[in-house]
């Protein structure tokens, strides 16, 4: 008797010891885990401050459903500096998307919760992102939609309002987004759509790119539905009720 006792405390400890070892080795992956990835996260946010996106995976990922769909590969972008993007297309963008802009840091918590109220009465989902937000999930993440995603994109979002200027966000906006069928950034698509450099876009045309942001593979700046041009007119109507862009 006396020895199954001992068996029995002594099977415990064991137990109690390699519970408690197992716990602390997940402890410390968990950690480890943690450090490198906040770690690579400033890195990341910091060399993007200075230097320009070479792609997003986004691009990767349209680039293979175009060779899926038996197309050619295509990623047309030409990176095109803040200062040589038309004030008629930063403002656009603003009016289309994200009109508190330069005043939020990073989140617009009333158009969240509009935008909420709205997707639970319709089935046709509404975002409520800022640009902070969706250049944050262009540069940093994947495509998609989940809670773990969005999580991630917050993350992003607080670091690169804390260490870049609201003229990088824009630059980088302006210059990575998708705006159609294999055309990314400004560059590309004012070239693709008007024949002209991004600095000479006018008030119409920086309209017509900016109100086809929501669903570019779908609408087209320069063959618009009726109610795309009905956005264009309530997006040139909002630019001109925006006050002077000082970035």
């Amino acid at each position: 008797m006396a020895n199954k006792a001992q068996n029995r405390k002594s099977n415990s400890k064991t137990k109690g010891f390699f519970n408690n070892g197992v716990v602390r080795l997940v402890l410390r992956v968990v950690k480890l885990v943690v450090i490198v990835f906040v770690a690579a996260s400033l890195f990341g946010v910091l060399l993007f401050k200075f230097v320009n996106p070479p792609f997003t995976w986004l691009m990767i990922q349209r680039g293979f459903e175009r060779k899926a769909d038996g197309k050619d590969w295509k990623i047309d972008k030409q990176w095109v500096a803040f200062d040589n993007i038309a004030d008629n297309m930063k403002r656009a963008a603003v009016a289309a998307e994200d009109q508190s802009f330069l005043e939020n840091h990073g989140f617009d918590f009333k158009a969240i919760e509009r935008a909420i109220q709205k997707n639970a009465k319709s089935k046709k989902l509404i975002g409520g992102s800022t640009i902070s937000q969706q250049t944050a999930k262009n540069i940093f993440l994947y495509p998609g939609r989940s809670f773990v995603r969005k999580g991630f994109e917050a993350w992003f979002t607080i670091l690169i309002e804390a260490f870049w200027t609201k003229k990088r966000i824009m630059e980088v906006y302006l210059n990575v987004i998708e705006m159609g069928d294999g055309i990314y950034g400004i560059g590309a698509a004012s070239q693709a759509y008007f024949h002209k450099p991004a600095l000479q876009l006018t008030r119409r045309q920086s309209a017509a790119i900016a109100v086809i942001f929501p669903s570019p593979l779908r609408w087209s700046a320069t063959n618009p539905t009726r109610y795309l041009r009905h956005r264009q007119y309530l997006i040139m109507k909002n630019m001109r009720r925006l006050g002077p862009l000082e970035f």
